[in-house]
C-alpha cells in the first residue's frame, strides 16, 4: 500500500481543466498518436492498430491501474472552447510510484500556446500534494518543444540516458519538488 495521498481526478487552471479521462476519450487520444513523430515509441501501424476499441481496452487498463496507484494522466480541455485538446499527468511509466513520470501530449493545433506548461504545472502542484519530492520525465532528445516545457518547469538533464540510433536517443530530466 502506497503512503502517498492519491493525485486529484480534476485540477483547474486560469485557462484549463485537467480531469480524469474517460472511455469515451479513445477515438481523441488515438487522434493524438495519429500526429506523432514517425520517431515516437507508439505509433498507429499501417494495419489500423491499435484501433480505437483497442485504445479503449489500453484505457480502461490504465483507469484500473491508476486506481492502484493513484497517479493519473488527466485529459486537457479549455475552459473557454469545450473538447480535448491533450492529456497531462503523472504515471509510473519507466518509473516508479514514489517517483513517477510527468507525461503530457497535446494536440499540434494547440502547440506554442502555453497550454502544456500550464497543464503541467498544476500536475506537479497536485504531485507536491500528494507527499511527493521527486518526478522523472522522459524525452527523446529531438523533441525540443517538450525540452523547453520542462526546462521551463525547473527539470534538469539527469545525466540518464537511453541510446537508440532509430528513434533518437531519450533523455532522463528529474525535478526535486
Amino acid at each position: 500500500m502506497s503512503t502517498f495521498q492519491p493525485m486529484v481526478q480534476e485540477l483547474v487552471t486560469p485557462r484549463l481543466r485537467l480531469r480524469r479521462q474517460r472511455l469515451n476519450d479513445c477515438a481523441a487520444i488515438r487522434g493524438l498518436w495519429l500526429e506523432r513523430d514517425l520517431r515516437s515509441n507508439r505509433l498507429i501501424d499501417a494495419d489500423g492498430h491499435p484501433t480505437v476499441e483497442e485504445m479503449r481496452e489500453r484505457l480502461a487498463a490504465r483507469l484500473a491501474e491508476s486506481d492502484r496507484t493513484g497517479l493519473s494522466l488527466l485529459a486537457i480541455e479549455r475552459r473557454d472552447v469545450p473538447g480535448f485538446i491533450g492529456y497531462c499527468g503523472l504515471t509510473v511509466g519507466e518509473a516508479t510510484v514514489s517517483e513517477p513520470e510527468i507525461a503530457f501530449e497535446m494536440y499540434r493545433e494547440v502547440h506554442g500556446q502555453g497550454y502544456a506548461t500550464e497543464a503541467a504545472g498544476a500536475v506537479l502542484d497536485a504531485a507536491r500534494a500528494t507527499g511527493r519530492s521527486r518526478i522523472w520525465a522522459s524525452v527523446f532528445e529531438w523533441n525540443a518543444p517538450s525540452l523547453h516545457v520542462l526546462t521551463r518547469l525547473g527539470f534538469s538533464d539527469s545525466g540518464r540516458r537511453l541510446i537508440d540510433a532509430e528513434r533518437g536517443d531519450t533523455l532522463w530530466m528529474t525535478l526535486e519538488l
